[in-house]
């Protein structure tokens, strides 16, 4: 009978200073965000501070960490080794910017900030980001939160939802029929749940309970349907939701949940269900201004005001 092969991690021995720089750097590799200080404390609890501080400085000296600081302290990250190759020969305003733009992450970095932190002249900034364009080191990416102004990033990035305004957005232009149609879907999913629950002929609590969706159906149903060009989230299911439930077409519940369970988060699951209102609510409940969060502000002169309101014009349109 075969043995099982059992891997057991190799000792570091802490008296060479390769060794130790090489279990760094693989500590390294296995948390690409960068570790911290009590990482390799855990790992090699029996290496002096001293012996800590020669390696790690060591690396920083040759190029082969970053040094970062985060909230809780400073990070050792490993260095991209092709970003490093491409920024040698480099002078050190081109690097000061690059790595303002590496610490900006995958929401970017304006111009604008790029110049109050490097204190650069503007069009010494605006040369370093050509430059570093070309070498396809950093990218412009346009912002659905200002349209005329772009943000710098790491090539390689994918830009946050915050930048590129997620599923609901191409080209910066709203996809107002694409959302539209994902909310009649997702209703027409729960409305049918609900039907096949009242056929079931059994008892209203169980029929009640039956007619019941978990977002992550709702988001197996969708992405069955193939109606989205753009792969997406929960998340992104769970905001139409939200749009029925403001709509008063959907109602949701949350329930505890096993850890594990899929849809579940910290323990909990939402569900949800489509419901029928008893009665038409009357005309002045359907205004926009009813439910309007900023009513207490709005006043003929003022910033919000009844004649530029962009939700009563549109609903006098109707």
């Amino acid at each position: 009978m075969k043995m099982a092969e059992v891997k057991v991690k190799k000792e570091t021995n802490l008296s060479d200073p390769a060794e130790v720089e090489n279990r760094i750097k693989e500590l390294c590799q296995q948390f690409p965000h960068g570790i911290t200080d009590q990482v390799i404390q855990n790992d090699l609890p029996h290496l002096e501070p001293q012996q800590r501080a020669m390696a790690i400085n060591k690396l920083l000296s040759l190029g082969q960490l970053d040094l970062l600081r985060n909230s809780s302290g400073l990070l050792y990250r490993l260095k991209d080794t092709q970003s490093a190759s491409k920024m040698k020969g480099s002078d050190n305003q081109e690097k000061l910017v690059y790595q303002i733009i590496e610490d900006a992450g995958n929401k970017g970095i304006w111009s604008r900030d790029i110049r109050f932190k490097s204190n650069l002249p503007l069009t010494e900034i605006n040369k370093i980001l050509k430059n570093l364009e070309s070498k396809k080191l950093i990218k412009a990416v346009k912002s659905v939160a200002a349209s005329k102004k772009k943000v710098y990033m790491l090539y390689n990035l994918q830009p946050d939802r915050s930048v590129t305004g997620g599923a609901w957005y191409s080209d910066q232009d709203f996809e107002s029929e694409f959302v539209e149609v994902l909310n009649q879907q997702c209703f027409k999913f729960l409305q049918s749940k609900a039907e096949a629950a009242r056929d079931s002929k059994q008892s209203p609590m169980v029929q009640r309970n039956s007619s019941f969706a978990t977002s992550h159906e709702v988001w197996k149903y969708i992405c069955e349907l193939g109606i989205s060009k753009v792969d997406l989230s929960m998340d992104d299911i769970e905001t139409i939701l939200n749009t029925l439930i403001y709509d008063g077409k959907v109602e949701m519940t949350v329930i505890a949940a096993k850890e594990g369970t899929v849809g579940s988060v910290d323990g909990q699951m939402k569900l949800y269900r489509g419901v029928n209102p008893i009665i038409q609510p009357t005309g002045l409940v359907k205004t926009p201004c009813g439910l309007c969060p900023v009513f207490d502000d709005c006043h003929e002169g003022g910033e919000i005001s009844p004649s530029n309101c962009i939700y009563m014009t549109e609903w006098l349109d109707f």
